[in-house]
């Protein structure tokens, strides 16, 4: 088993990313990988959101979209990223048989 190291960020490290993907997994799932969320957005789009800094540099964020609460059961996270590496990243985290990551050609290669 490989051990995926990373720490939480701040806002500012998500500066010019985008939705790369999706999670379908709950709350406590997320809570469980990562820790707790951070706050949502200013502009009230996001409720939580978790900001990830892998070791390898990769940057992540995961966060609920136009929700107006935090979905508490399944729910198909977006994932932001600077490229799909952050969702490979992310999907790594999580039980693979209990999530459902939506995934492109683009995300064959393996990253370990």
């Amino acid at each position: 088993m490989n051990t995926i190291i990373f720490k939480r960020a701040l806002w500012p490290s998500i500066m010019g990313t985008g939705v790369v993907g999706h999670v379908y997994t709950t709350y406590g799932d997320l809570v469980n990988a990562f820790g707790p969320p951070a706050d949502g957005s200013d502009d009230g789009k996001t409720t939580a959101t978790w900001i990830i800094e892998f070791s390898c540099g990769t940057v992540a964020s995961i966060y609920d979209w136009k929700e107006g609460a935090t979905p508490k059961g399944p729910y198909l996270w977006h994932v932001g990223g600077k490229s799909h590496r952050a969702l490979e990243r992310v999907a790594a985290c999580l039980e693979p048989d209990q999530h459902v990551v939506d995934r492109t050609p683009a995300l064959t290669a393996s990253f370990f």
